[in-house]
């Protein structure tokens, strides 16, 4: 490794930063055990800036750094140049990105009892999960709690399908369900084939919506839980939608119940 001008130059591929790099792109519960996540591309950095999450190491391409905006490396307590080929290899994209951010991974914040929620009950999909987390950020939902079972909410799949709304919620995962009942806002339970419509339910606010496995949907135990149980119309005869469009037409009309007093 040299350094030059605040950065520090990696060649070596058995260099121990490149290494864990490797374990955080490719690992989706790498993490957790290295308490650092990793940030590919200039749209998840420029959404952690906007927030002002301060990075932990700015990495840079050898052939981007040269051109990279001044701000970028200036915004981290560390800045780090790699050779392309190197930086390459580290990625789990077909068209890998020439720089990342290294954050430090935040504290599991605590749950708050009154604030509007989503509650992930066992998701699988990395896909899902994240866009579920980009709908609840864009129709005012500001708490997504995940129960254990369900993806590694900061793992690169994850990350990359919020887009960006990971910096703006509160994320608490690897709880159990039993955490729920700290909440004093009503639960309101999802259902393929059981409940009020939800273009003619009335909707309360704030609330916590419980979206559950992509299969299985949401477990026996937590619906019991609920006050209200909400299916979508499906008119062209859908058995059942996918969790994530469901969540986001839920959010969309629970949030539009809100702004519509």
């Amino acid at each position: 490794m040299t350094t030059d001008a605040g950065a520090s130059h990696i060649s070596s591929r058995d260099n121990p930063l490149l290494k864990d790099l490797r374990k955080l792109a490719q690992d989706p519960g790498a993490y957790r055990k290295l308490g650092r996540i990793w940030l590919e591309g200039d749209h998840l950095c420029r959404a952690a800036l906007a927030r002002g999450v301060k990075p932990a190491i700015a990495v840079f391409s050898e052939s981007f750094w040269p051109i990279a905006p001044a701000e970028w490396g200036a915004s981290a307590i560390k800045t780090v140049v790699v050779a392309d080929d190197l930086l390459r290899g580290i990625s789990g994209l077909e068209s890998p990105a020439p720089m990342g951010f290294v954050l430090d991974q935040p504290a599991r914040p605590e749950l708050i009892p009154d604030a509007p929620s989503v509650v992930l009950d066992r998701l699988q999909d990395a896909g899902n999960a994240g866009s579920i987390l980009r709908s609840a950020a864009a129709f005012g939902f500001t708490q997504v709690i995940a129960l254990k079972g369900t993806a590694a909410l900061w793992a690169p799949k994850v990350l990359r399908a919020g887009m960006g709304a990971h910096f703006g919620l509160r994320l608490i995962e690897g709880v159990e369900a039993d955490a729920l009942e700290a909440l004093k806002i009503p639960l309101v339970a999802t259902s393929s084939h059981h409940g009020d419509w939800l273009h003619k339910a009335r909707l309360p606010h704030p609330c916590a919506w419980l979206m559950g496995h992509e299969g299985q949907g949401v477990s026996p135990a937590l619906e019991a839980r609920a006050t209200h149980h909400i299916r979508i119309a499906q008119p062209g005869g859908e058995e059942s939608l996918n969790v994530a469009a469901a969540a986001a037409i839920c959010l969309h009309a629970s949030g539009a119940a809100l702004q519509t007093g």
